[in-house]
């Protein structure tokens, strides 16, 4: 099964490709995607979108079961990758309406980089942005069934009672956003106070005890911005 979907996953991303960059998040090329996913990947730009509600509930999305790395695993809300010439942001808005039917103004929060395997099929080598939003009109989402398998609305206490427990269910980049969403972030007011509600004492100390089952070397860090 997992050869049907590397074989899959190669022949659909074969034209597709990344921009490469170096640990300051500097492009220095492209790439196809395909290589940049195998086993020892290559470093590449990505991002990830979290999209809550007014209540402060979470967006998860699940991944589709075609996925060649993390299937059936359950993911922030969408994670994609920009093409050349965009940045985080409209790269992030591009991609809303292609996987849910929706679009919502983003704000950008921050980027880190981490480098996790997929059992022997392939890895994440990203420096990866984050955003988020908050969405209001919950009728118009629209799955994309080849990216996306289901979704489901979660609170902050549900979600970490969820992870503590069953940290393998959930992808690793969406463990790394989370754990860095106690920084201090310039987002507007409606955002500001959404990260106060995901800004519990204690978040990142729970959060390391699951971050260790995907990253047992502790391979993920927080990128400084430039000036």
């Amino acid at each position: 099964m997992a050869k049907n979907l590397k074989a899959r996953y190669l022949e659909e991303n074969k034209m597709e490709y990344l921009i490469l960059v170096d640990g300051n998040d500097n492009p220095i090329g492209s790439e196809e995607k395909i290589k940049c996913h195998l086993p020892r990947g290559k470093l590449h730009r990505a991002f990830t979108i979290l999209l809550f509600n007014k209540d402060g509930k979470l967006l998860l999305t699940q991944r589709s079961m075609s996925k060649m790395l993390w299937p059936g695993d359950w993911d922030g809300t969408v994670a994609s990758h920009p093409r050349q010439s965009e940045t985080y942001v409209s790269s992030a808005e591009r991609r809303l309406p292609e996987e849910l039917g929706i679009t919502c103004k983003l704000d950008y929060l921050f980027k880190f980089e981490y480098h996790v395997p997929y059992k022997d099929i392939g890895s994440e080598n990203e420096v990866c942005g984050t955003l988020m939003g908050i969405i209001d009109d919950l009728d118009k989402i629209k799955l994309v069934e080849e990216e996306i398998s289901a979704i489901r609305w979660i609170t902050f206490h549900e979600l970490l009672s969820e992870i503590g427990k069953f940290p393998q269910n959930f992808c690793p980049w969406m463990l790394v956003a989370l754990y860095y969403l106690s920084e201090k972030h310039t987002v507007s007011e409606d955002n500001k106070r959404i990260l106060k509600m995901w800004n519990i004492e204690g978040i990142r100390n729970r959060l390391e005890v699951s971050l260790k089952y995907h990253f047992p070397d502790h391979r993920w860090e927080l990128k400084k911005e430039r000036s």
